[in-house]
Formats: C-alpha cells, structure tokens, sequence
C-alpha cells in the first residue's frame, strides 16, 4: 500500500492564513479538561451553572469563563429560566450536539488505554438497550475500516495538487 500523501501542498504547510488547522481551531474552544466536563455534563442533561458547579466541583470563576466561552463559540446556548432573580441555563447547540462522537471517542480511548478494559460508563442504544459502537463509515462503498485506511488530502480551500 502507498503512503497517503502529504497532508498540505509544500508552502502552505507553514502559513496559517492559507491553510487552518481543524484541530487546532477545534482545541482553541475546547482545549482543556474543564471545558470537556462541562460538556459530558451537558449531554448528561445538566443545565444550570449551579448544577455544574456541583458536579465538577470547579471555581467559579472557571464555571463562568467557560460557559461564556462556549456560548460566545455557539457550542451552548444560554436562555433565562427565572425571572426574579435573573437564572440561566445552558443547552447545546446543533454545533454541540456534533460533538457528541468526539466526547465518545474521547471516553472509549479512555475505557481501554487507561480503565484496565472496566468501563466506568456503558453507553447504550437507548431505544434497546445495547450498547453502542462507534466505527469509520464509508457511504459511498457502503463499508466500516480502520484508521489505517484513512489518508488526507487538502480541502476544497486548499490547492487542487496534491504531492505524491
């Protein structure tokens, strides 16, 4: 088998205002350990800033740069629930949602490299009750594979040359 090609054409490999990194932009908004619980809470159901500040035991001011974070991002969504006082709660976006096979990937790699094969949490199909996989799909040939049949090639913003 070849080797997949190089991921970027030679010059814009180097030069961010041609080429972005989509993990890059994607860890400058969720990039660190809190924003990650916040939103396992989130697809948990939890909603109020109290509520996660229980459940993660975080500081304050942590909780409330976050959250701002995520909603300026357009990850969360913040509406008024209480009038007198003031209360927000805090709901995902479609932009959220999408992260839900992230947040999986993240907790599976986790249940086998650093759980001794004990998965805290099972994550099941909630319609029957099995649990769930998570795998490369190809739609086009109608198959799953594996990483290792997975290769890059620039995007549609990227140079229509790819080197060999």
């Amino acid at each position: 088998m070849a080797e997949p090609a190089s991921e970027y054409p030679a010059g814009q490999r180097d030069d961010p205002e041609r080429r972005e990194c989509s993990i890059q932009a994607s860890l400058d908004i969720l990039g660190d350990r809190w924003t990650i619980l916040i939103l396992r809470d989130a697809f948990r159901g939890v909603r109020r800033f109290d509520d996660f500040r229980r459940d993660l035991d975080i500081a304050r001011p942590v909780l409330t740069e976050r959250l701002k974070r995520l909603v300026a991002a357009g990850v969360l969504t913040r509406q008024l629930y209480c009038e007198r006082p003031p209360r927000h709660e805090y709901r995902l976006t479609a932009k959220g949602m999408a992260l839900s096979p992230t947040l999986v990937a993240l907790m599976r790699w986790g249940d086998e490299w650093l759980a001794d094969g004990a998965a805290p949490t099972v994550l099941v199909h909630d319609a029957c009750g099995h649990p769930i996989d998570q795998q490369f799909v190809c739609w086009h040939c109608d198959q799953t594979f594996t990483p290792h049949e997975i290769a890059s090639r620039p995007g549609p913003d990227g140079s229509d040359t790819v080197d060999d």
